[in-house]
C-alpha cells in the first residue's frame, strides 16, 4: 500500500496553470442542459463497486464512490435493472453518474463500510458535495447528435500514479478562480472559496459501439486547441460534472478515495457514467445545445 497524500501536493490555487478551452466557432453548438440529481445527500447511495470498469465485481473499485440519479447502480447492475430502477433526478433522468468520495483525514467513518475501507487505506470522514453540477455541453466546432442510450464512459483514470498520464484528466481547481486549475494537487483555496473538482467527459463518439474492451476507445476526446473530433468520429453533448466541497484551505486535511497502490494522488481522479435517459429527454437536450439555449 502507497502512503500519501504528500504535503507537496497540496498548492495555493493562484499558482495554477490556466485552463485552456477551444473557442468556439459560429458553427460550434453553444447550449447547456443541466441536470438536477441532487448530492447524494447523508451518503444515501454509496460503495465500493464499478459497474463500468468491474461488472460483477463486489469492492471492484477498493475505494466509495458517491452515486447520483439512477437508484440501482452497483456492480450487478443491467441495462435491465437500470432502466426499472427510479432516480434522484428532478427531470426523470435514469443516467448513473459517480464519482470517488472526498474524505477529510482527521474525522471518523462511521460506516458500514468502515472496515474495509481501512483495508483499502481509505481513512476519515467522507464530504458530502456542497454542490453537484452536472451539465451536458456543445462542441466548439459544429452541432451534436443523440447518445446512444446506455452508452458508457469513465473520464480520467484510477491507477494513472502508477500508469502514467496517458489517460489523467483531472482538474481541481476553486470557486472564483476556474480559470486556473490543477491536474496533480490538490487546490488550497483562499477564504470562502471552495474545492472544485472538474469531471470532463469525452464528446466525440465512433457512431457505433456504446462501449469498448477499456472503456474508452468507442469515445474520444474532441482537439484541445481546435475542438474538433477525430475523423470517425461525431459530436455528442459533453458531460461535465463540477463537484463543489467545504473543506479546511490546509496540507494534508483531505484527500480522494483511491485504490491502495495510488497513495491517494490527485491525478487520479475520475468518474463514470451511463446513459439511461430516455429518448425524449436526450433530444431536448439536443435541442437545446444546439440551439445555443441553457437549460
Amino acid at each position: 500500500m502507497k502512503q500519501g497524500p504528500r504535503r507537496d501536493q497540496f498548492v495555493d490555487i493562484r499558482r495554477a496553470p490556466r485552463v485552456q478551452t477551444p473557442r468556439a466557432s459560429r458553427a460550434g453548438s453553444s447550449g447547456v442542459f443541466s441536470v438536477n440529481c441532487g448530492t447524494n445527500e447523508g451518503q444515501a447511495h454509496s460503495n465500493p463497486d464499478n459497474v463500468v470498469a468491474a461488472p460483477g465485481v463486489v469492492n471492484g473499485a477498493h475505494h466509495i464512490h458517491d452515486y447520483v440519479g439512477n437508484l440501482d447502480t452497483d456492480a450487478f447492475s443491467t441495462d435491465e435493472t437500470l432502466t426499472a430502477a427510479g432516480t434522484t433526478c428532478t427531470n426523470g433522468d435514469k443516467s448513473a453518474y459517480f464519482w470517488p468520495v472526498l474524505r477529510l483525514r482527521s474525522g471518523q467513518d462511521d460506516s458500514e463500510r468502515a472496515g474495509q475501507s481501512k483495508v483499502d487505506g481509505n481513512v476519515g470522514s467522507v464530504v458530502e458535495p456542497s454542490s453537484v453540477k452536472l451539465q451536458f455541453l456543445g462542441n466548439a466546432r459544429g452541432k451534436v447528435r443523440a447518445m446512444p442510450q446506455f452508452l458508457r464512459m469513465a473520464t480520467g483514470d484510477a491507477k494513472s500514479a502508477t500508469n502514467g498520464l496517458t489517460n489523467a484528466n483531472a482538474l481541481w481547481s476553486c470557486s472564483g478562480f476556474q480559470s486556473r486549475g490543477f491536474t496533480d494537487k490538490y487546490p488550497l483555496c483562499p477564504r470562502g472559496s471552495q474545492v472544485l473538482r472538474v469531471l470532463n467527459f469525452a464528446g466525440c463518439w465512433d457512431g457505433q459501439n456504446t462501449d469498448s474492451a477499456n472503456h474508452r476507445t468507442h469515445v474520444s476526446f474532441a482537439d484541445k486547441r481546435t475542438g474538433q473530433c477525430p475523423q470517425g468520429t461525431v459530436a455528442i453533448p459533453q458531460l461535465r460534472m463540477t463537484l463543489s466541497y467545504r473543506v479546511p484551505a490546509r496540507a494534508l486535511a483531505f484527500a480522494l478515495d483511491s485504490f491502495p497502490e495510488q497513495g491517494h494522488d490527485p491525478v487520479t481522479d475520475h468518474g463514470d457514467f451511463i446513459n439511461v435517459m430516455g429518448q425524449r429527454l436526450m433530444r431536448q437536450a439536443v435541442t437545446a445545445i444546439n440551439s445555443g439555449r441553457r437549460r
